[in-house]
């Protein structure tokens, strides 16, 4: 009888690891032969003449431009200020959303007091602000950080105030049966359950920051790879160009793995990141 259960179990454990693994291989291989079709046919319009190189770098040409960027301080420099600008909208951005998010959502009275404001700015497109920005704070760092925190704060915040909603009734009725406090319902119930909201509310946000501090870069001339990139096009690089614009997205690439990394890890407990991992 041991030898019919070690028998029966020896058939069934494998299935699973043999579903997993091909599954696991297929999410890292499609991304990757996506990327390396994409680049193929970047190469492959430009070398036929469907697309004429001096309007579209070559990709071979375009990285070998930005292979020799990457070993100038240039051009980590306006990287630097790049990802200074986005951080510091991203974050100022998180420090005002979230808490009036949670404010918002937990207050009925409070939602529909601030529905109107909110939806008559959320739908505005921060670029419209630029020429606002000129005028008053002018072409410096802050109208870029201004600029990526204007954008960034509405997602965040809507995401949040769904979160806070999203919160089981049951649960905020057990926890006021026991009589906890207001506030500490706050960090035991309604906060653990808006936390994926708002990872994902800071996922949106960050490439959305991202975009905006590339943006003022571009159109403003505060220091970046977006002044950088104006100053090529400016001058006709278009290798420099290309190279700077695969710059740009490959910190965007890599800014969004580094917030679904940081979010798998951290929200390992809620089903949702469970159910992926199968």
């Amino acid at each position: 009888m041991q030898n019919g259960l070690a028998m029966r179990y020896t058939t069934r454990v494998p299935p699973t690891v043999a579903v997993r693994s091909p599954k696991r291989v297929l999410d890292l291989a499609v991304p990757v032969v996506s990327v390396a079709a994409a680049l193929a046919l970047w190469e492959l319009v430009t070398r036929t003449g469907v697309i004429s190189p001096k309007d579209l770098s070559p990709m071979s040409t375009s990285f070998r431009a930005l292979w020799t960027m990457l070993q100038t301080g240039g051009f980590w420099s306006a990287f630097l200020d790049t990802v200074r600008g986005w951080a510091l909208g991203l974050g100022i951005a998180t420090a005002l959303a979230v808490p009036l998010g949670i404010v918002l959502g937990s207050s009925e009275v409070a939602a529909r007091a601030f529905r109107v404001p909110i939806e008559f700015l959320r739908p505005i497109p921060s670029a419209v602000l630029i020429p606002l920005l000129f005028l008053t704070l002018g072409t410096t760092l802050r109208s870029e950080i201004f600029l990526a925190s204007f954008g960034a704060f509405w997602p965040l915040l809507v995401q949040t105030m769904y979160g806070v909603h999203d919160v089981d009734p049951i649960a905020t009725e057990t926890a006021r049966s026991f009589k906890v406090g207001r506030l500490e319902r706050l960090y035991r119930v309604t906060f653990p359950s808006a936390v994926p909201y708002i990872a994902t509310g800071l996922r949106i946000s960050s490439t959305v920051a991202l975009i905006l501090a590339f943006t003022a870069e571009l159109f403003m001339g505060t220091p970046g790879l977006g002044q950088a990139l104006n100053l090529a096009e400016s001058y006709g690089l278009n290798d420099t160009m290309y190279a700077l614009a695969v710059a740009t997205g490959a910190l965007g690439l890599a800014i969004h793995l580094a917030f679904s990394a940081v979010e798998r890890r951290a929200l390992r407990w809620h089903p949702s990141q469970r159910l992926a991992a199968l």
